[in-house]
């Protein structure tokens, strides 16, 4: 029973060595391990909001423009106006993503590899399959999505200054400080009177 309390931190932790092990191998790559993590998600999911695509890569959103806005000027992603709102945008890979993505591929069978390494293709199956039930399960637990999620969710969760890539809170913080600060300290006689009370 003690080995089964640990299976959430051995999930966790098989994922953390394989990224390091991607980053070790990945160094030849022009890309980041955050890159290669969207390029991948996108790959599966072309057509997906950038709200469900944060979601997807566990990304924060803002943290997530600035890469889409990053591998837009590079020519690998492509944002198109979604037909049924205008609020929203689809996210789509271009053809020039595609050497990148196989060379993405390449690193990532190498790192597999090397992870199953003295399994054979009967335990691979299985483990493959008893991990996929373990997640249907933890999916099943989770409340239903509604008919129009990821629709206008763009606009509706990602303030203008995260699309553009600026934290707004740092903005936020930044016009209230002069503020806070003056209102820390009493004004001229009333600092004096302050002084002499202690």
């Amino acid at each position: 029973m003690d080995r089964l309390r640990n299976f959430a931190f051995l999930v966790k932790d098989i994922s953390r060595l394989h990224s390091k092990n991607f980053e070790r191998h990945a160094l030849g790559l022009s890309m980041t391990l955050a890159q290669c993590k969207v390029l991948a998600h996108l790959q599966r999911n072309e057509g997906v909001s950038q709200v469900k695509l944060a979601e997807l890569t566990d990304t924060d959103p803002m943290t997530l423009v600035r890469l889409l806005d990053r591998m837009e000027r590079d020519g690998w992603v492509e944002r198109r106006a979604h037909p049924g709102d205008r609020r929203a945008r689809q996210l789509f890979l271009t053809k020039t993503a595609l050497p990148v993505l196989q060379e993405m591929w390449r690193v990532s069978d190498r790192v597999r590899a090397e992870a199953m390494a003295g399994l054979s293709a009967a335990d691979r199956e299985q483990l493959l399959g008893l991990l996929s039930r373990v997640q249907a399960n933890l999916n099943a637990g989770l409340p239903a999505a509604t008919p129009n999620e990821g629709a206008g969710d763009d606009d509706a969760r990602v303030s203008p200054a995260a699309r553009s890539g600026v934290p707004g809170s740092v903005k936020a913080r930044a016009r209230r400080a002069p503020a806070a600060k003056k209102s820390m300290k009493p004004a001229g006689p009333a600092r004096k009177n302050a002084k002499a009370s202690r």
